[in-house]
């Protein structure tokens, strides 16, 4: 009887403020933080100019943030235990505002990694609290509309911070990236402090403090840096043909499954929450938030490249081609939140990926080296228009049938799925392009030599023309031959452009078999589903 009576409050517990205006509140926090994964991608040539640095050097202030983010993520249900959640988020708020003016201010190479470090450890809590926040904050069947405002901030923020990021570069310089968090971090504090409670279930405890995962935290930052640099380095260093990603990938191996088997059989207290994979409908989701981060993050740096490298976009016009999505996204998530609340997700997520499936073979299709800026944002909005719909979906679906109290835990590993599965799908898309390139580049090439008469053809057609330019007689053979060669470079890169959207399309076909794991919930009766254990 007195547990029942216990459950009661738990059960019934409502934050005093309006749960909209504490979404909002939240969200504006998560996305100061989501917008510096990306703000800083067009910014690297001035940073290294600016402090002395190889670009090689200035790539490490994105894979430095990404790291400590990462290793931080899993550990917000700890910290939230010892200090209580609210407090955890305003540290982190302050950790990374704080960290941020320091990014500015930095003199060198060395102090802007170190500042970037505890960066990304201050944004790594603000992500999965932010989101167990809103969880907490409304009833089940609300979540989806809930998690349709935090989707917004998750997408867009990645989507519109190279276009910030190229023009505060442009317009003033490469501190200001780092500068702009500083008013949005001290509202979102002022705010947080005012509006934010715990629920009562979640009563922290001092003695927690000992009880941190020392062994699960090493492993962790031990396979995450692994991963990190095998993948930022690894096309650079000719992948498993250097001696030194070959002892990446063999830490990182070796790390990672010790980092699981220690979590599921020898950790008291877990710094991440394993036992929740024993959840068939929590690893599904997992997975799939995985690819959809992976996909999302891979498509927001596919396009600009393409449009930098192959149409002579700057950096600020490449990132503008991106912004229509934002605009459709907007709209789109209220819309996909709706949905949520009225069909089961599994169904909602199906439908996502074969719109991911359709947009991706057509982008495939419609790709070329001709097409206008016009058309280069059409082919964002077809991409970005099925994201909210797999987004929010996943990630209601992922607390089907779990207890309250592990909101923060599920919370965490969610968004350290998505994070992982940015940073390996932008490197292997990054290097399927280079691949696929390649091989086009070495068909190609067997053809352009004078027994073939459609070079021979094409090569003396250029040769006339170029005799009567500033180029002469005497050079016009070697002129023609130059712009063959040019334009085979440019057609067959646009070619790895081309393969890599056909296997993206590919790879969302799949996931839409793979949604029918999940199982069917009823959203008219509060989210209520049966979870299978295995």
């Amino acid at each position: 009887m007195a547990a029942a009576a216990a459950a009661v409050p738990t059960a019934i517990w409502k934050p005093k403020t309006n749960p909209w205006v504490i979404a909002v509140t939240v969200a504006m926090a998560a996305f100061m933080e989501v917008l510096d994964t990306s703000i800083a991608n067009v910014a690297l040539p001035y940073i290294a100019g600016g402090l002395g640095a190889s670009r090689d050097q200035s790539t490490w202030v994105l894979t430095t943030y990404l790291v400590a983010n990462a290793v931080v993520l899993p550990m917000g249900g700890w910290a939230s235990s010892v200090i209580g959640r609210k407090n955890f988020f305003l540290l982190c708020i302050v950790i990374f505002t704080a960290a941020s003016f320091l990014c500015g201010l930095a003199p060198s190479i060395g102090l802007l990694l170190l500042f970037r470090v505890i960066q990304g450890a201050g944004g790594g809590g603000l992500q999965p609290m932010a989101q167990a926040i809103m969880a907490d904050s409304f009833e089940p069947s609300k979540r989806g509309l809930a998690f349709s405002l935090y989707g917004i901030v998750a997408v867009l923020a990645p989507s519109i911070g190279p276009t910030v990021g190229g023009w505060l570069t442009d317009n003033y310089s490469w501190h200001w990236i780092f500068y702009i968090n500083i008013p949005i971090g001290l509202l979102a504090l002022v705010l947080v402090q005012r509006l934010v409670e715990d629920p009562p279930y979640l009563k922290p405890d001092r003695a927690n403090l000992w009880r941190l995962d020392y062994v699960g935290v090493a492993l962790l930052v031990i396979s995450m840096g692994a991963l990190e640099i095998f993948l930022d380095k690894g096309e650079e260093w000719d992948w498993f043909g250097s001696s030194w990603i070959r002892f990446y990938a063999i830490t990182f191996a070796i790390s990672i499954v010790a980092l699981v088997w220690w979590e599921m059989a020898g950790a008291k207290e877990p710094v991440m929450a394993m036992r929740l994979y024993k959840y068939r409908n929590f690893a599904v989701c997992s997975f799939l938030m995985m690819i959809t981060g992976g996909i999302l993050n891979a498509s927001t740096v596919l396009q600009p490249q393409f449009t930098q490298q192959l149409l002579g976009y700057t950096a600020t016009i490449a990132g503008l081609a991106l912004s229509g999505g934002g605009v459709v996204l907007l709209f789109m998530f209220p819309i996909a939140g709706q949905a949520v609340s009225r069909f089961p997700a599994r169904n909602i997520i199906a439908f996502g990926f074969i719109l991911y499936t359709c947009a991706f073979f057509y982008s495939g299709i419609r790709l070329n080296l001709g097409m206008s800026f016009g058309f280069a944002t059409w082919l964002r909005i077809v991409q970005v228009v099925s994201i909210p719909f797999v987004f929010i979906s996943v990630t209601t679906a992922a607390y089907f049938g779990l207890p309250r109290e592990l909101n923060n835990q599920v919370s965490g590993l969610i968004n350290f799925a998505r994070n992982i599965g940015g940073s390996i799908m932008i490197s292997l898309t990054g290097a399927f392009v280079t691949e696929s390139t390649a091989f086009h580049q070495n068909n190609f090439l067997q053809h352009l030599h004078p027994g073939d008469p459609a070079y021979q053809q094409r090569l003396q057609s250029l040769t006339g023309a170029l005799s009567a330019t500033r180029l002469g007689p005497s050079n016009a053979a070697g002129g023609a031959a130059a712009q063959i060669y040019s334009s085979v470079q440019a057609q067959t890169s646009a070619l790895g452009y081309v393969d890599v959207y056909f296997a993206l399309a590919a790879a969302s076909a799949i996931m839409v078999l793979l949604t029918f794991l999940l199982d069917k919930n009823n959203p008219r009766e509060g989210g209520k589903t049966e979870i299978a254990v295995h």
